[in-house]
């Protein structure tokens, strides 16, 4: 946590002068946020859709969503075209339910929570109920168990660094109410197999959830683009729900992203509702209680603006610098993409060299990325812009690759933390 000890809270105010000098100063040290080296969290779709998400975020941004139904009508409709927009790219069922959050975590945990409550109603002899995720899931799952009060049994390992089907299989028991995939998961990119998933599922009666958090916005058109993308959204019969982040690669503002439920019968278990105080009823879909309506206006804006030929479009940029970058590190030798990552973000490899020596030659450089473990990689998620500096950085890998080789660059010892 940060130290505040030697921050006061002043008697007096500055003024708007002293205060921008203030921040400014703070700020200094921060590198920007779309800067063409940041091949991490840097979702920058042009200029023209960031100004878009802006506008829009600024227009509603003292707006609260938790009072939609009354006196902000505009959101209502913002989130309803947001939802039944992505139901449609997912391929939802008639009948499927959906609601924006503040993001992939309160996604993933009221995805959980809805299947924990669903198997209450539905499996009455479950007491200790467990949710099954592979080694790749995002550690959302595991924070969702710990405040839910079920158990998470995370795989050891990763078959062909996917999911490990039998290993899930086996691990399933009495207690077991839910088993996740991911379309695809963070550290590789590489597609769970959520159709065989799915066939678990229905053998069970478990619910799955597939977390396309990141790729929920890249397969699909991918996929329409005519690249080889496996079964990962509603068109499987087994899967339960979906999250989905607009904030990724929907391009929209912070935070923003949207839960999807089969259908009612499985939706009903989501909300919280409480009447015993002196206010009336209190109901939410999420977790939140207030949220910035910015967000809200900002998916559906950038959503309209761009339609499903401006999400084709970047895409197929990002794919083509994907697949520039792999040739690319072919001809450096020691170094290449782990698989065949059906999206826009995977991981780097080194048969020989210290792939986190390579890796801190290329951060003092300016390159920002993140670096992943098991195996050691680094780990780079691309944004439609990026393809204006595949050269620049595949010049940058090649010469402090030799170096490396050389010896004249070693490792400092940093280990990958994802947060950092």
């Amino acid at each position: 946590m940060a130290d505040l000890s030697n921050r006061k809270f002043a008697e007096a105010g500055l003024n708007q002068t002293e205060l921008d000098a203030e921040m400014a100063a703070v700020k200094r040290a921060d590198r920007p946020w779309n800067e063409p080296k940041n091949l991490r969290a840097s979702y920058d779709a042009g200029d023209d859709v960031v100004a878009v998400a802006n506008a829009a975020y600024a227009a509603h941004i003292g707006d609260n969503a938790i009072y939609s139904a009354s006196s902000y009508p505009s959101l209502r409709r913002y989130e309803e075209g947001v939802v039944a927009m992505v139901c449609e790219m997912l391929n939802a069922p008639e009948g499927a339910v959906g609601s924006v959050t503040t993001g992939g975590t309160e996604s993933i945990t009221m995805a959980v929570k809805t299947a924990r409550d669903w198997a209450r109603a539905t499996k009455p002899s479950v007491r200790e109920p467990e949710m099954i995720v592979p080694r790749t899931a995002h550690p959302a799952f595991n924070k969702a168990a710990e405040l839910l009060g079920l158990k998470a049994v995370r795989m050891e390992k990763s078959v062909d660094h996917r999911a490990d089907l039998e290993a899930m299989t086996r691990a399933i028991g009495p207690n077991t109410i839910m088993i996740v995939g991911s379309a695809p998961p963070f550290p590789y990119g590489l597609v769970d197999p959520i159709e065989r998933l799915s066939g678990l599922a229905q053998q069970h009666g478990l619910w799955l959830h597939v977390d396309a958090c990141v790729g929920g916005f890249v397969l699909p058109f991918a996929r329409e683009l005519g690249h080889a993308v496996p079964g990962f959204d509603f068109d499987v019969p087994g899967v339960s729900s979906m999250s989905v982040d607009l904030h990724k690669y929907g391009f929209s503002g912070r935070g923003a992203s949207v839960l999807v439920i089969r259908d009612e019968a499985r939706a009903k278990h989501q909300g919280f509702n409480f009447e015993a105080w002196p206010a009336g009823i209190y109901r939410t879909a999420n977790i939140a209680g207030s949220r910035n309506g910015g967000a809200v206006a900002s998916a559906f804006a950038v959503m309209r603006y761009l339609g499903r030929a401006g999400y084709r479009q970047g895409v197929a940029c990002m794919i083509e610098a994907k697949q520039r970058i792999a040739a690319g590190l072919s001809g450096i030798g020691g170094l290449h993409v782990l698989g065949q990552p059906e999206g826009t973000h995977f991981s780097i490899v080194a048969d020989e060299l210290d792939i986190f020596a390579v890796a801190d030659g290329l951060h003092e450089r300016g390159w920002l990325f993140s670096r992943g473990v098991d195996p050691k990689a680094m780990q780079l998620l691309l944004n439609p812009r990026h393809g204006a500096v595949v050269d620049q950085f595949l010049a940058d890998v090649g010469e402090v690759a030799a170096l490396v080789r050389a010896g004249k660059i070693q490792s400092r010892g940093v280990g990958p933390v994802y947060i950092v």
